[in-house]
């Protein structure tokens, strides 16, 4: 075999592993797709070792989430919210939200459906035992005005801390810019989400309101 000839059958055998690889992971993705990720989030919560083996793969898979979200889940950009110290099992449910299209926003749903199933769990656990960088607030007088709302409405489904649980979000230290354009579009009743008690009870927020809620809610650990 000639020098070239040899150059040319190694150039052809790495594109064909690389193709094979690609069609593997798609393949598995794919065999996958049918599991009941709830019931494997349990297993994984009920099992130590099979909740380390998870989190591994959802370390590495996270690798691309950080480009948006940040390294550990705390975002850089203040309109991509941070996932760090989501709930598990709140954070799983918006991953198949975004997979079947009830969550519109194609890059997200692409890069999902391209995981495994647990590879999605372990992405879950991962983010959810990330501590939340928290900043305090730089207009306290507004974040207290802030506080008078959240303990009359908010409270109720996002908890008292704002940590929320299995249905609703922790949004205590979210992104300012990302949840004044969430809750703006909840009000309008526009925008790529839907949750007609969200937009009830944003219904009759002012700007001003919106602010201070904020304000408020962003400076909670």
């Amino acid at each position: 075999m000639t020098t070239s000839s040899l150059h040319t059958w190694v150039v052809a055998a790495i594109f064909t592993f690389s193709a094979s690889a690609g069609l593997a992971q798609s393949a598995q993705a794919r065999a996958s797709a049918n599991t009941d990720l709830s019931a494997r989030l349990a297993q994984a919560q009920a099992n130590p070792q099979l909740a380390t083996e998870l989190l591994v793969k959802g370390r590495r898979a996270a690798a691309v989430c950080a480009n948006c979200h940040g390294e550990g889940g705390n975002s850089v950009k203040p309109d991509f919210p941070n996932l760090a110290g989501q709930n598990s099992t709140y954070l799983l449910e918006q991953m198949r939200q975004f997979a079947d299209g009830r969550r519109r926003y194609e890059f997200m749903e692409g890069m999902i459906k391209s995981m495994t199933s647990d590879e999605k769990v372990g992405v879950v656990l991962f983010y959810a035992s990330q501590p939340v960088a928290t900043l305090p607030s730089t207009n306290p007088a507004l974040a207290a005005k802030g506080k008078q709302h959240f303990d009359k409405i908010c409270f109720r489904c996002h908890g008292q801390d704002g940590h929320g649980n299995d249905t609703y979000a922790r949004i205590a230290g979210q992104q300012s810019a990302y949840l004044t354009l969430t809750l703006k579009r909840y009000r309008g009743g526009q925008g790529p989400r839907n949750n007609p008690l969200m937009t009830d009870n944003t219904r009759h927020m002012t700007d001003a309101d919106i602010d201070a809620v904020v304000a408020y809610v962003t400076s909670l650990k």
